[in-house]
């Protein structure tokens, strides 16, 4: 429509989209906080009806202003329903799906993204006698908002959360407000500050797609359109993927595994985009007949598919570790931070590229140092990540391992499991066999590794005040053992391997502890050994994790506990 305007109508568009998530985050995460959420979704896709009719008037009657005030109310739509779409998950799903309605929910929005931009760009562009090119965007518009509004009309009820819930208007003064409730649990804090980092990491590759393609590739417009299908296709299979990866846990050991993705995919793109012999505005079959043009599309939705692993983790712990009462605002406010990164980082490359004359590839490839030390700070800052992510390469890489009995462990409900401790393997191996969080009481061997200890303890895997001053062992774990079964937690007691002595006094104070108690005792058993490939150097470690039945206070003796923690020490 003003294509010799285009770089500064473009900027100022982009400059106004932001502006209502600032404005209105806030408000709308209160909002979905104190009404009942279906209906605040079913109002809000209404209003997105009647913005898409006056879309249509404003585009049909080439109206620059209603255009801009369009789009801007477009973005207020958005952020009012960012934080209902995603505080209402918690509420139809049950904890082990909640990973997977994330992921189900991110490959929504990209796809909706990809399709969007698509399809937008191809019929603005077929204007010509008539316009028919806006008739036609103006229709697609209108019908998918109607699609939108009976959508939502078959969401179910959603109760309010906080239905006494005093509404602030100030932006400021509740963005302050929610953050010192956020600080007060640093997992969902910098939950918060990895998100933001994400949209900025991704803010900062896709809006050079264009440039990239351009001026270092030299390729023509349907690469573009390739590169952004490839990176759209890998978020959503990251997304998916997430489930399946964490069998349904709420696992922070995906977003490591996710980041380092991430930092991988982008220094691998700078360093061969950098010495990348350049085409000229080269169609799409050119493209792919060059050298690397194959590796570049195989990098983007490698980029891709990680940053939908790291990303959908993140929404899952913000969720379901935050107040119901507060979700939906602690979601907008982490909507107002991932605005604010997104704006820093657009002025930080316009500085980048245009002052300090860095490349394309060179800023790929900075993003992706940045990235990795992002990544190392996250994991200094929350140790639950480094002893997560331990627990799942454990039961993912290097063995292979069988389990036998994990139903008879309880879904949710107190329980106490006994394992015996062999070597610094066994809590990781336990945890990543287990669905549910397991918090442990350390034998003296574990107590005596420091780093292995400070890592227990500092990722919440040890009881809270277990380590009492001047209190004897067994009534640290009395009160251990019943403050789980009050919590409604998972705890499992570590036995040091061939310890007579310590199996003789763990069975006097089970039967003390279990008497009054309907807590089950759940032994379980870690067998492994080691063999060689004759073919090949890699060895493969095999491991059998057994669960046993709950053994009865009756049968609670030292041949029994001994029988049933029996197995060949890891190697």
């Amino acid at each position: 429509m003003a294509k010799a305007e285009a770089n500064t109508l473009i900027n100022l568009a982009s400059s106004l989209y932001v502006i209502p998530y600032f404005l209105f985050s806030l408000a709308a995460g209160q909002l979905a906080d104190k009404y009942e959420k279906s209906r605040v979704i079913r109002i809000i896709k209404a209003a997105e009806i009647l913005i898409a009719v006056l879309g249509t008037i404003a585009l049909l009657t080439n109206d620059r202003v209603l255009s801009f005030i369009v789009l801007m109310l477009f973005a207020t739509h958005t952020a009012l329903f960012s934080p209902v779409r995603y505080a209402i998950l918690p509420q139809h799903l049950k904890k082990p799906e909640l990973l997977g309605g994330n992921g189900l929910a991110q490959v929504a929005s990209f796809a909706g993204l990809l399709v969007g931009t698509i399809v937008g760009t191809l019929l603005a562009g077929y204007i010509g006698q008539g316009k028919p090119g806006l008739l036609y965007l103006s229709l697609v518009m209108v019908t998918v908002a109607i699609l939108g509004y009976f959508s939502s009309k078959a969401i179910p009820l959603a109760p309010s959360s906080a239905p006494n819930l005093k509404i602030y208007w100030n932006p400021i003064t509740q963005t302050l407000r929610i953050m010192r409730e956020v600080v007060k649990i640093p997992t969902v804090f910098y939950a918060i500050i990895a998100n933001s980092w994400f949209w900025l990491l991704s803010t900062a590759y896709l809006t050079q797609v264009p440039s990239f393609v351009r001026n270092v590739l030299g390729a023509s417009e349907p690469v573009i359109t390739l590169l952004l299908c490839c990176l759209t296709i890998g978020v959503a299979i990251g997304s998916l993927m997430c489930e399946s990866l964490s069998r349904g846990r709420v696992e922070l050991g995906l977003v490591a595994v996710g980041g380092l993705g991430m930092t991988v995919a982008g220094a691998w793109l700078g360093i061969l985009s950098g010495g990348y012999q350049m085409l000229s505005n080269a169609s799409l079959i050119e493209y792919l007949k060059s050298d690397g043009g194959y590796t570049i599309l195989f990098i983007t939705t490698f980029f891709g598919t990680a940053g939908g692993i790291f990303i959908v983790p993140l929404y899952t712990i913000i969720q379901d570790r935050t107040s119901e009462k507060i979700r939906a605002q602690v979601i907008s406010v982490n909507n107002v931070l991932n605005a604010l990164f997104v704006v820093i980082i657009s002025i930080t490359i316009i500085g980048l590229l245009d002052l300090a004359r860095m490349t394309i590839p060179q800023l790929f490839s900075l993003l992706a140092v940045l990235n990795f030390f992002m990544l190392v700070l996250l994991v200094f800052r929350m140790p639950e990540m480094l002893f997560d992510t331990l627990a799942w390469l454990t039961y993912f890489l290097p063995r292979r391992t069988r389990y036998e009995g994990l139903e008879r462990l309880p879904p949710d409900g107190p329980a106490l499991l006994l394992a015996s401790y062999s070597n610094l393997l066994t809590p990781f191996i336990i945890s990543g066999a287990t669905p549910r969080k397991v918090r442990f009481i350390p034998s003296d061997s574990i107590t005596n590794s420091p780093s292995l200890h400070a890592l227990l303890r500092k990722s919440d895997s040890v009881p809270k005040n277990y380590y009492g001053p001047q209190t004897p062992e067994p009534k640290r774990k009395h009160v251990a053992i019943r403050e789980a079964e009050k919590n409604q937690q998972l705890l499992c007691i570590l036995v040091e391997e061939n310890s007579k002595e310590e199996l003789e006094g763990l069975v006097i104070l089970l039967k003390e502890i279990l008497q009054e108690s309907s807590l089950p005792l759940i032994p379980l058993s870690i067998k492994g050994s080691l063999s060689r490939d004759p073919t090949s150097y890699r060895r493969n470690l095999k491991t059998l994790v057994q669960v046993s039945s709950p053994i009865p206070v009756s049968d609670i003796t030292l041949k029994r506990l001994s029988d049933n923690l029996k197995g060949a020490s890891l190697l």
